[in-house]
């Protein structure tokens, strides 16, 4: 075998074990639910929607609150430890890992993030 396709496994089982451990360490962070478990949890519980301010404005779910990417770390210190957070991105949720990380790090406990997004939400929005 030559070493530039030795180097191609390598780097190809890499990014397979680094996907693979990223997807169970952030299984362990933070706890999915579905829309009846989210739309019970709501009303004791900080509601954090991770998407961008325009398509917040458009729709989002009662109560809750906008915290984008970019303004993520200074939001975070507005949120209080002894209660649940509730977290929801779009389906795809590209920025909720690194988000509950974060929020993790910042020593929140309880962090609950929506299953399928808000792609597929059917409770009550504003």
């Amino acid at each position: 075998m030559s070493l530039v396709t030795i180097l191609g496994w390598l780097i190809l089982v890499g990014t397979v074990l680094y996907f693979t451990w990223n997807y169970f360490t952030f299984k362990r962070m933070a706890k999915q639910i579905d829309n009846d478990t989210f739309r019970e949890m709501m009303y004791y519980s900080q509601i954090i929607d991770l998407r961008d301010p325009v398509t917040f404005r458009k729709r989002h779910i009662l109560g809750a609150r906008n915290f984008p990417r970019q303004q993520f770390d200074a939001s975070i210190k507005s949120l209080r430890h002894d209660k649940p957070i509730l977290i929801y991105e779009n389906v795809t949720n590209r920025f909720a890992p690194s988000a509950i990380r974060k929020l993790k790090k910042a020593g929140y406990t309880n962090l609950y993030l929506l299953k399928d997004g808000f792609d597929y939400w059917d409770g009550k929005t504003k």
